[in-house]
């Protein structure tokens, strides 16, 4: 391997069922063999665990060790295993509301053949099965299902008036990811879906907020993040030049080059497939962020800028749950150092008087991934945020995220939240479901 670090990198890919053999060749004449055995995640992790051996590219996360968090209040877990042969990934994303019959949650199945898996549980202790929201066959009509054909994502359930209303993410038939709502007198269901979606075009994790009033506000991120990595990788395959003004380690400027050479054959692949084709180029883009962002404004690159804005909005629903009435407020963006590319993941409770909205930032495989925390005397802003993550990786638990709050067994607010095992991540890797106490103040909220 050379030490210049400007290598341009060629690739041939040759399908072999649902394998790939990859030949990378870089300018400095070394050439190597690859076989990507899949379209998971970790069939991509180990190639390109092995492409960073050869070429000195950035490694990926999950075999990296994070540094610890501050001390603080333990993480308590609440569930570390699959309760049942059709939970296939875990908690992700997970939802948990409090009922006069005890706690529910209702948890990410991305694929599963059996959509949001729904728990119930009358101590935070012992959980059980008490269905899914869409058992397998059972799906909405608009929208795509099936093992690497779905993805279901984010379901939360609120009660609005007498009736309880889930939203979700699910692939429309274009391929977008799109918000549906579904509603059931129940929290276990069944729930009957409006049939059609309320947001579409790369709209996902909504969140219902009921307020004082009883009226129904609904909260989503627009999913830009996921429309800049492949754009970005096609800017540099057409300026190689810029790559050294990007980025600054020798590792990361290789990364980009791979990216650049990799792009168009990760344009033609499933959706997911497309992200971890990306992955090193996003955690190497994340690492530069303010330099990447200052080529890209002498580029004029505009619409890549756009792009690395994830905005997260606000509207009333109508009455009936079917469709947005008024006008959109756009809350927060990314726009911290930890956050990275992306905000996500929004859930607002009211406490004091004011409206604490908890967020995710980051990439939700990462360690870098985090739960902030932004504050408001009005529901529709301005949002003030914490300056630092609430909760970050630690050595026991990495990539704390996408958190709802519910009152505990002693009736105070409880942090409920996902993270995975050391050593692991990404989709459908498992996510535990785990939980911590707030303590809210006029001088911002913190852990108990």
């Amino acid at each position: 391997m050379s030490n210049d670090d400007s290598l341009v990198f060629a690739i041939d890919p040759v399908a072999d069922g649902d394998a790939t053999d990859l030949t990378v060749s870089a300018s400095d004449g070394t050439r190597r063999h690859y076989r990507i055995r899949g379209g998971d995640q970790h069939d991509y992790t180990a190639f390109y665990d092995e492409l960073a051996a050869d070429f000195g590219t950035r490694r990926p996360h999950v075999v990296e060790t994070p540094p610890d968090a501050p001390s603080g209040p333990r993480w308590k877990p609440l569930l570390v295993d699959n309760l049942c042969d059709q939970i296939l990934c875990g908690y992700g994303d997970p939802a948990v509301v409090k009922t006069d019959e005890g706690y529910v949650l209702v948890a990410t199945s991305n694929d599963a053949p059996d959509a949001f898996p729904i728990l119930r549980s009358g101590d935070l202790e012992q959980w059980s099965l008490a269905g899914f929201v869409f058992p397998e066959g059972e799906h909405p009509d608009w929208a795509l299902a099936g093992t690497r054909i779905g993805d279901f994502w984010a379901p939360e359930i609120a009660l609005v008036g007498n009736e309880y209303w889930l939203t979700y993410t699910a692939r429309n038939r274009d391929h977008s990811l799109s918000i549906g709502l579904s509603r059931a007198e129940h929290p276990h269901g069944p729930w009957i879906d409006n049939g059609a979606p309320l947001l579409s075009g790369g709209a996902i994790d909504a969140h219902i907020f009921v307020d004082e009033d009883g009226a129904p506000t609904l909260l989503w991120k627009e999913d830009r993040n996921g429309l800049w990595p492949r754009p970005l990788a096609g800017f540099l395959r057409e300026h190689p030049a810029l790559i050294g003004d990007m980025f600054d380690s020798e590792g990361d400027r290789r990364t980009a080059a791979f990216a650049a050479a990799i792009q168009p054959w990760a344009n033609g692949r499933r959706p997911i497939e497309r992200f971890f084709l990306m992955q090193p180029l996003i955690g190497a883009a994340v690492a530069n962020w303010p330099r990447v962002q200052a080529v890209l404004t002498e580029a004029k690159q505009s619409t890549l800028l756009e792009a690395m804005r994830t905005p997260i909005f606000a509207q009333r629903l109508a009455d009936d749950g079917r469709s947005l009435i008024g006008e959109r407020a756009q809350l927060l963006e990314n726009d911290q150092p930890w956050e990275g590319h992306l905000i996500e993941g929004p859930w607002i409770t009211r406490q004091l008087g004011r409206y604490w909205m908890f967020y995710a930032g980051n990439d939700f495989t990462s360690p870098a991934y985090g739960i902030g925390v932004a504050v408001s005397d009005k529901l529709y802003g301005p949002y003030v945020k914490q300056a630092l993550p609430l909760l970050r990786s630690t050595s026991e638990w990495l990539a704390p995220g996408h958190a709802s709050v519910a009152p505990g067994l002693d009736g105070q607010p409880q942090l409920f939240f996902h993270a995975y095992h050391p050593g692991t991540g990404g989709y459908n890797a498992f996510r535990a479901l785990l939980t911590v106490g707030l303590a809210f103040s006029e001088q911002g909220v913190g852990l108990r």
